[in-house]
């Protein structure tokens, strides 16, 4: 068994595919269409891990009381100075890199007000 994908539950599919794509460095790996809806599955080139965004709205009548919260996601990056300048530098918000507990670390918030964090390799 292996991790396939995180669902996260988005208002706008399409703003947060350009989000991870265009100012993360994910690339798009497939969409599907669910009635009048657009999912779209986005990841890092060369990883099985990906994210399904799934619109918010779709899940309006969820039948099975999922928890529709965003999980606590975090990522690794071995230079994680340059890390937060890339992700700065195409206007993300990102916190300061800074010790928590013996963890080295940054956030950063995704364009729907999520936050991540970033911890070294």
């Amino acid at each position: 068994m292996h991790l396939g994908y995180v669902v996260l539950y988005v208002k706008d599919a399409e703003d947060c595919l350009k989000f991870w794509t265009e100012k993360v460095g994910m690339v798009a790996k497939g969409s599907k269409t669910a009635g009048p809806f657009e999912i779209h599955k986005v990841g890092f080139e060369g990883q099985r891990v990906s994210f399904e965004l799934v619109p918010l709205e779709l899940m309006k009548d969820n039948p099975d009381g999922l928890d529709l919260a965003t999980p606590s996601i975090a990522f690794y990056d071995e230079d994680l100075a340059t890390a937060r300048e890339r992700l700065l530098s195409t206007g993300v918000q990102a916190t300061e890199i800074a010790d928590h507990g013996g963890v080295t670390a940054f956030a950063f918030s995704d364009n729907e007000g999520r936050w991540f964090a970033v911890t070294g390799d």
